[in-house]
C-alpha cells in the first residue's frame, strides 16, 4: 500500500465533500420541483367557485325566558371574569344564560 501525501489527501477530501454537496443540492432541487407539482395539482383539483344554492330558512329560535333575573353581587371578582364564568356555566348546563339566576360570585382563594 502506498502512502499518499498531504496534498493528495486534501484533494481527495475536497472531491468527497463536493460529491456530497452536489448530491444534497440535487435532492433539494428534486424536492422543490415535486412541491411545485403537488401545489399545481391541488390547484387543479380545487373546484371553481360557483354561486351556492340558497340555504334553507333558519329554524325559529327556541323560546327564552324574558328579562333579567335580578341583581348580581360581585365579591372581589372583575365583571369580565364573572361574565366568563356565567357563560361557561350556561354552556355546560346547556341552557340559555337568561334562564339561569346568579345571585353572587365570590373569588375563593
Amino acid at each position: 500500500m502506498e502512502n499518499i501525501g498531504i496534498l493528495d489527501a486534501g484533494v481527495i477530501a475536497l472531491l468527497g465533500y463536493a460529491v456530497v454537496f452536489f448530491g444534497i443540492i440535487l435532492l433539494m432541487i428534486v424536492v422543490m420541483i415535486m412541491g411545485k407539482i403537488f401545489v399545481a395539482m391541488a390547484a387543479k383539483k380545487k373546484p371553481a367557485v360557483t354561486a351556492a344554492p340558497a340555504a334553507p330558512a333558519p329554524e325559529a329560535p327556541k323560546a327564552t325566558a324574558p328579562g333579567a333575573a335580578g341583581e348580581l353581587k360581585l365579591h372581589d371578582v372583575e365583571p369580565k371574569t364573572a361574565a366568563m364564568l356565567m357563560a361557561i356555566v350556561a354552556d355546560k348546563l346547556g341552557k340559555p344564560l337568561n334562564e339561569l339566576r346568579f345571585i353572587s360570585i365570590k373569588d375563593v382563594k
